[in-house]
């Protein structure tokens, strides 16, 4: 009888989905989808191109090797992230705690308790169009813990604690998820010092074994173990590391850039720098669900997420279609027809003002490449999602070529190295070429490393003139 039941029910559903014609008509009454461009980006188009030294390996350090790869559609920041822009990120996380400690003391209409169907919300989701007084003598007690205490106060002056300026966030490990072994019982390799690796919710059980006097634990999968192990938190200070211009350099007066780059109105403009690559990570996170929750309030389908660009992709976007040109305004030279530098970089014998900037420079300074992107050569280091490895060129795909490694804390300094591409204002010209690669550690912040965002290409099902557009197929 229960079957019977199934096999109607299955019945009544297919003639629902099909309106009774009985012919395979695909799902009706879905949105029509275009994506427009995000604010500041640029589109750059699928190609293939050769990713690699087009000229003389000058340094002979054998880090790169010519290559022909291939890449998909994607868009690109048009130029570095600024000091404003990233400033905006900072000030959300800030007012977002503030916020929550409102809520918790039951100050203003901070909380959003039920959603549209009346169902309670709980923890409470923070009311955006609540404005917070922070000249409010009620609202100053509530938050006085995110000010320094008296003892650390300059001059006196009320500051925020930005040690207490914490971001937490999720991603999915799809590269774990995407394993065989894993893909319907999820299983994962635990640190061999770890005393126990239950999660708390018994996914996990876990056998001691003892190899070459070395203990270790070996994970035991279960059945019903969800996707959830899949999903890692964490949480990250969103503040940049302003001490990075005085600790980068010994010997050396940078004390004033530390007190006002960031901060000051002055450098709005500038690209922002002291920003580590977990930093850059949980910016990406975080700029994706405010287009998003932006999206979903106004009934409109979610996008790809805003993340660093790999290796292929920011090499791809600086050539600027130039295939085999060294730089991206195409050429060998670093200077014009006029003997004017190209970027922002350190010139000559070390005469770091002879291109315009003594150190950085405003984000949209010197001519973009024919993509129309700014300063892809010089004026900050920018940060890619790839793992840094010599040999790297040998063994990736020539497909969207990509290279991860989730490095863990405890793991060595070596495993822990990010690529970084363009040069910035405190490198010599060879560092400037589209095809010259180096690194940092992801855990460390630089004066002289900043980032910009991409996101993947959907496609458009119209164009803007009602006609199909195939500009996802490379046509």
């Amino acid at each position: 009888m229960k079957k019977l039941l199934i096999l109607g029910s299955f019945a009544a559903l297919v003639t629902a989905c099909t309106q009774g014609t009985g012919e395979l008509i695909g799902v009706q009454g879905r949105e029509q989808w275009f994506q427009p461009d995000p604010f500041g980006m640029n589109f750059i188009h699928p190609g293939g191109f050769n990713m690699g030294p087009s000229d003389e390996d000058i340094t002979f350090s054998h880090t790169t090797r010519s290559k022909t790869v291939s890449v998909q559609a994607f868009y690109i920041d048009d130029s570095e992230l600024s000091n404003n822009e990233y400033r905006q990120f900072v000030y959300w996380v800030r007012d977002s705690i503030a916020h929550r400690i409102l809520i918790d003391q039951g100050i203003g209409d901070h909380g959003i308790a039920t959603d549209d169907y009346d169902q309670e919300i709980d923890p409470p989701q923070v009311n955006w169009d609540e404005y917070i007084d922070w000249e409010d003598q009620q609202v100053r007690e509530a938050l006085v813990d995110m000010f320094l205490p008296e003892t650390e106060r300059f001059y006196r002056r009320k500051e925020i604690d930005t040690r207490k300026l914490n971001f937490e966030y999720y991603w999915i490990d799809l590269k774990t998820a995407a394993s065989k072994t894993n893909r319907f019982l999820p299983s994962k390799t635990p640190d061999k010092n770890s005393q126990d690796f239950i999660d708390g919710k018994g996914n996990y059980d876990v056998t001691k074994r003892t190899h070459k006097g070395d203990a270790f634990y070996e994970p035991v999968t279960k059945k019903g173990v969800d996707r959830s192990v899949f999903i890692i938190k964490d949480i990250i200070n969103v503040y940049p590391d302003t001490l990075a211009w005085v600790h980068d350099y010994t010997y050396a007066f940078n004390e004033p850039m530390t007190n006002m780059y960031f901060w000051h109105p002055a450098y709005d403009d500038y690209p922002v720098v002291g920003i580590s690559w977990k930093q850059a990570r949980a910016f990406c996170v975080w700029r994706t669900q405010l287009l998003n929750s932006f999206l979903m309030h106004n009934g409109q389908s979610f996008v790809n997420d805003f993340r660093l660009p790999t290796e292929a992709e920011w090499e791809w976007a600086a050539r600027g279609d130039l295939n085999l040109s060294p730089y991206p305004w195409g050429g060998p030279y670093i200077r014009n027809a006029r003997g004017c530098f190209l970027g922002n970089f350190k010139p000559m014998r070390g005469l770091y003002f002879d291109d315009g900037g003594f150190h950085t420079v405003p984000i949209y300074s010197y001519n973009p490449n024919d993509f129309g992107l700014y300063c892809m050569a010089g004026n900050v280091s920018e940060w890619t999602s790839n793992a840094y490895d010599e040999a790297a060129y040998d063994f990736t795909h020539d497909q969207n070529t990509d290279y991860v490694y989730e490095a863990q804390e405890n793991e060595p300094s070596v495993l822990k190295r990010k690529v970084i591409r363009g040069g910035s204002w405190k490198d010599v010209g060879y560092y400037l070429q589209t095809s010259s690669r180096t690194y940092e550690y992801q855990d460390t912040a630089k004066c002289y490393v900043g980032f910009r965002n991409v996101m993947t290409f959907l496609g458009r099902t119209k164009g803007t003139d009602g006609n199909a557009d195939r500009t996802f197929t490379g046509n």
